[in-house]
């Protein structure tokens, strides 16, 4: 059945125009959105954790690919997306807490590794440092659309050195947020479409500073003399 059925007689929980004075509201909308029914974050240190990285190609994309040369020395490092992948997703219900369940997964999160060679070549590698989480959250009820899990990450390292064979050992600090989400259909008060101002072009304004000055140059000397005139008329 439509939305705007005759036959829909729920009209609180329909889309359609708003009656009455509501501060500018004028309709409700029905919009496709994830709602999050739980979200969480943990930030936490990783002390002298091992990465191996791949795909080791220069920075500069004008250098040749040849192969690094020892010693490779660790320059910095981050995460290179704010996603994360979540593996080895278990969710336990609580019997005595309606609602809520163990959600216990491993969270990998992409980083890129900075270095130099000994001919100080830059260069960049690609691994993956994964942290476990045992958390706590509230868990929707099962539906026709299922609920997912994601994972919100952000990392960036303290310090670092190469241990060889393509692999380092880093000190990193890690944030990982974890969301119950879903795809789903709500209906939300609305003012109307934005109305969009248009675009403001960029420009130097560099005859700004010459605009500015004064049409007739100033006396300097005119300035600093008090004249004091006298006028006697016979």
């Amino acid at each position: 059945m439509s939305f705007y059925s005759y036959k829909n007689c729920n009209q609180d929980c329909c889309p359609g125009s708003i009656k009455g004075e509501c501060k500018g509201l004028r309709e409700k909308v029905c919009v496709q959105v994830k709602k999050v029914y739980d979200s969480c974050m943990q930030q936490e240190q990783l002390d002298k954790i091992c990465v191996t990285v791949s795909d080791l190609t220069p920075v500069c994309d004008c250098e040749c690919a040849a192969p690094f040369t020892p010693p490779i020395c660790f320059e910095s490092c981050r995460s290179s997306g704010c996603a994360g992948t979540i593996r080895n997703l278990i969710i336990d219900r609580i019997c005595d807490r309606p609602g809520f369940a163990r959600v216990r997964c491993a969270v990998d999160i992409p980083i890129d590794i900075l270095f130099t060679d000994s001919c100080c070549r830059e260069g960049i590698g690609h691994g993956v440092v994964t942290v476990s989480k045992d958390v706590i959250l509230c868990i929707p009820e099962e539906s026709i659309v299922p609920f997912t899990m994601e994972s919100l990450v952000s990392a960036i390292c303290v310090s670092g050195r190469y241990c060889g064979n393509n692999t380092f050992e880093l000190t990193i600090c890690v944030t990982v947020i974890l969301k119950v989400l879903a795809e789903v259909e709500m209906l939300i008060p609305s003012f109307g479409f934005c109305s969009v101002p248009p675009c403001e072009e960029f420009a130097e304004n560099v005859c700004d500073e010459f605009f500015s000055l004064p049409l007739f140059p100033q006396s300097p000397c005119a300035d600093n003399k008090t004249c004091t005139c006298s006028c006697t008329c016979n």
